[in-house]
């Protein structure tokens, strides 16, 4: 009877998949099979003392057999019933963390969540980026090694950006060619770039940095290969990118050669490692319409040991005519992280950001918030994120214009975090953030004034599971 004990064991636990799609509730199912699991203590524990010495009886009663063998019935069942449903080896997780955001220059204090990025008011910038989101993520392992991945963001998520109102943040496949360390892959993906990641559950802080947020693609669309050997691992990819299919401009042109990407990552040790990723192709352009060159480099690097984390990015890149003059856009910038856990569930963090961009009037292939006039004449600069020329004011009239159109902003930001663990999956967040530049670029509302810094507040909850 022995060899049918780990079985049997290993059934029941099968058995408790939380989302098995028979007639019985998830409650249901749960009790039943914590019956059978103390069912089946019982018989262990009879066969124990049926084996003493002292008792002239060995192994099990014929009723005790019997029942043993109904429970075994019972349980290879219910995993048979898992398999047929085609749940066996899916996974399912998911995040939600409803955020409260106050943004002194914009006015505003109010819960960002479930907001989307497809208004006037309602774009993509730092302080409505990816959080205050609802999140629900699918893998499946099919026999043969290939994964199958479908993650769902009904609001926020990368395709909603350009591709309004998908709910599809992720859907992919992944392939084994020559081995399961060598893989094909297709589909959707976020980008892979830099040190912080789209999901709460996944960051420090409830911002992102400026990296992140204005350095980096939003996501693929396309095929690519992903190969591990040893502390390597090689991704690439070859598509669209920020995109869902490349159609006809006003000019009835398109965009028909594909965006080269790929990151590299290294796993130096336990603790720490570090990975690049850099894009090359033709990308959107936002300030002379059409497609131009982009190219993009990242280093990005972590140590993370006990209670101390430390992460930072440095990232260059350039595009073709994409600056607020025309010329071409350029940028520099670095990104530095540190957090420590005060106690096991309390812990601290700061980061500093700082991005170069005053070539040409400043600008890079994510900023697209520059100010136009009814006929589509810049006028001024992302008064939002603060980027582009600086903002002077006519000493008589007190009317605001262009200084130097040739001159962009510097920028930088400031963050300062603290989380607690309310329970083992629920995290409360905290953040303090002070932006800056060297011009006045920051719009302050209801009044229209420019100013060089603008300062934040945010605070969330966020539930995974």
């Amino acid at each position: 009877m022995k060899i049918w004990q780990p079985t049997l064991l290993a059934c029941a636990l099968t058995a408790a998949f939380p989302l098995t799609a028979s007639a019985q509730s998830n409650a249901d199912l749960l009790k039943e099979i914590q019956a059978l699991k103390s069912r089946v203590a019982e018989l262990e524990a009879a066969q124990k003392s049926a084996a003493k010495p002292t008792s002239p009886q060995w192994g099990m009663t014929p009723q005790q057999t019997a029942e043993f063998n109904r429970i075994a019935v019972k349980t290879e069942a219910l995993e048979d019933n898992i398999e047929t449903q085609g749940l066996k080896s899916l996974k399912i997780s998911g995040v939600i963390d409803p955020t409260y955001i106050y943004n002194r220059a914009q006015n505003t204090a109010s819960f960002a969540f479930l907001n989307n990025f497809a208004s006037s008011t309602e774009v993509f910038a730092y302080d409505n980026s990816y959080f205050g989101m609802a999140v629900v993520d699918f893998q499946k392992e099919l026999e043969g090694g290939s994964r199958w991945r479908l993650t769902l963001a009904p609001h926020k998520s990368v395709g909603s950006n350009y591709n309004f109102p998908s709910i599809v943040h992720e859907a992919s496949i992944s392939i084994p060619v020559t081995d399961l360390a060598t893989r094909f892959w297709a589909g959707q993906l976020p980008d892979w770039s830099g040190y912080e990641y789209y999901l709460a559950n996944q960051t420090k802080l409830i911002t992102h940095n400026m990296m992140f947020d204005f350095l980096a693609p939003t996501y693929y669309s396309g095929i690519g290969t992903d190969v591990t050997s040893g502390k390597w691992q090689v991704k690439t990819f070859l598509g669209n990118m920020n995109a869902s299919r490349y159609n006809p401009g006003e000019d009835g042109k398109s965009l028909k050669s594909p965006v080269f990407s790929a990151r590299i990552d290294y796993s130096k040790g336990e603790y720490n490692g570090w990975g690049s990723a850099v894009q090359i192709g033709k990308a959107a352009n936002a300030v002379a319409g059409g497609n131009t060159l982009l190219q993009n480099f990242e280093v990005d690097g972590y140590f993370i040991r006990g209670d101390l984390t430390l992460q930072g990015q440095i990232n260059y890149g350039k595009q073709a005519k994409a600056a607020y003059n025309g010329g071409d856009a350029r940028w520099a910038g670095f990104s530095a992280l540190g957090a420590f856990k005060l106690t096991p569930r309390l812990e601290v963090s700061t980061r500093i950001d700082y991005l170069n961009n005053s070539r040409n009037g400043g600008g890079t292939f994510n900023i697209t918030g520059f100010t136009r006039d009814d006929s589509g004449t810049l006028v001024g600069p992302d008064s939002r994120n603060g980027f582009g020329p600086g903002m002077v004011q006519d000493a008589t009239t007190g009317a605001w214009s262009v200084g130097d159109a040739n001159t962009g902003a510097n920028r930088y930001s400031v963050s300062l975090g603290v989380n607690y663990a309310l329970t083992s999956n629920a995290l409360l967040k905290t953040e303090y953030r002070l932006d800056g530049a060297n011009l006045p670029v920051f719009m302050y509302l209801p009044d229209g004034d420019y100013r060089k810094r603008n300062q934040l507040f945010g605070a969330s909850v966020v539930v995974s599971f």
